[in-house]
């Protein structure tokens, strides 16, 4: 009891860091993770096309999910990986915060709708990286959305038939050979049949970020082929879109050339 009244106290005279700005935390929320204003900076996924909320083009219908496999039915995410959500991610899967699942369970939970059932899987990892991470940070996050939905967790019914390869550097296409058939699942209790499709899904998968969708739909025919259909998803963070990401550089670029600018006017004042 004395240990945990020290710890309290600590923790107020002493708040935790932001793991995305490494400010202090506010002082009425002294055991976050992330500040007030990094949580704010969070820009939430919405709109788009009806199956995968991906922005649609100016002309035709989504390209984004068209190759995706039938039974993987929608895809949802809470917010785009912009530098906030990167930093969440990077320590929840690299700097051992596990705590981190319970904050992006929360978000997927306001942003992302309650489906009206289904299990919620997470995707696994392969068995070199769970040993060397020692967690596996999607099941983290499943964990913590179970409770947030209420809504079952199965953590053994989908397993990596192989280990793969990081994705980080592979564009579309090798992503989508890289997790080809990297999956196996458990035969879905009660054998449903896997030409069977509804609009409401039996299974819903858990993951931390979504690129491509190339692991989300290896996933998902691992699962109906085992029986599990249909299938949806769920992401904390998806990557920003080509268009955003240019003109975040551009934006970028612009305010390093307006700093350089200043300083080479300062430096030639202080020279006269």
């Amino acid at each position: 009891m004395v240990r945990a009244l020290v710890s309290a106290v600590e923790r107020l005279v002493l708040p935790n860091s932001c793991v995305s700005c490494e400010r202090q935390v506010e002082r009425s929320r002294p055991d976050a993770l992330v500040c007030g204003t990094c949580r704010s900076r969070l820009g939430a996924v919405v709109g788009g096309c009806v199956r995968c909320s991906q922005p649609l083009p100016p002309i035709g219908p989504c390209r984004f999910c068209e190759w995706w496999p039938a039974t993987l039915a929608w895809v949802r995410s809470a917010v785009w990986l912009g530098d906030e959500a990167r930093a969440i991610v990077h320590h929840l899967k690299y700097g051992g915060y596990t705590d981190l699942g319970k904050p992006i369970a929360r978000l997927l939970v306001r942003h992302i709708r309650r489906p009206e059932r289904g299990v919620l899987i997470p995707v696994p990892l392969g068995t070199q990286r769970l040993r060397q991470r020692g967690y596996n940070q999607a099941a983290v996050i499943a964990r913590a959305l179970a409770v947030g939905w209420g809504l079952p967790l199965n953590e053994s019914a989908l397993a990596r038939a192989r280990d793969t390869g990081t994705q980080t550097a592979l564009d579309p296409e090798r992503r989508r050979r890289n997790v080809a058939d990297a999956f196996r699942a458990r035969r879905a209790p009660g054998a449903p049949d896997p030409s069977r499709f509804t609009s409401v899904p039996a299974v819903i998968l858990v993951d931390d970020v979504l690129t491509t969708g190339a692991t989300l739909a290896a996933a998902a025919a691992a699962l109906a082929d085992a029986g599990w259909s249909p299938i949806a998803a769920v992401t904390f963070a998806r990557a920003l879109p080509f268009e955003r990401r240019v003109n975040r550089n551009r934006e970028g670029m612009a305010a390093g050339q307006v700093r350089s600018m200043t300083f080479d006017t300062d430096t030639l004042a202080t020279l006269r």
